[in-house]
């Protein structure tokens, strides 16, 4: 690997990052320091810790911001879910997010694992 940007995880979860900004464009105005904030910080965590943590000397580090990096895409989860019961966002939306967001953290996942062997 010569950098983040030669990772498939990083690149996707960069990707998603777009989604999740047009997702919550709609948000009510209310929302704008609260989920639609907290959602918007938690994708872009994801790619900012792969990103960082590729830039670390050491693998220990690496596997750790890739760790922190998955964390995001639970608490992302949970945060489509509370939007969907709130009607922000419709059942497709989410699904469809749903199904970036696990292929996300499969591929970290699967990163963690190769690093740890």
């Amino acid at each position: 690997m010569k950098t983040h940007k030669d990772l498939d995880v990083y690149n996707k979860s960069v990707n998603f990052v777009t989604a999740i900004y047009k997702a919550t464009a709609n948000f009510p105005v209310s929302e704008l320091y609260g989920l639609t904030s907290q959602i918007r910080l938690a994708a872009v965590s994801v790619p900012s810790n792969i990103a960082e943590g590729s830039a670390r000397n050491h693998s220990n580090e690496f596997r750790q911001f890739l760790y922190i990096s998955l964390s995001s895409t639970a608490e992302i989860e949970t945060q489509l879910q509370i939007a969907c019961n709130l009607g922000f966002i419709t059942l497709e939306v989410k699904e469809q997010l749903d199904i970036e967001l696990s292929s996300i953290a499969r591929m970290l996942q699967g990163l963690i694992k190769s690093i740890n062997h």
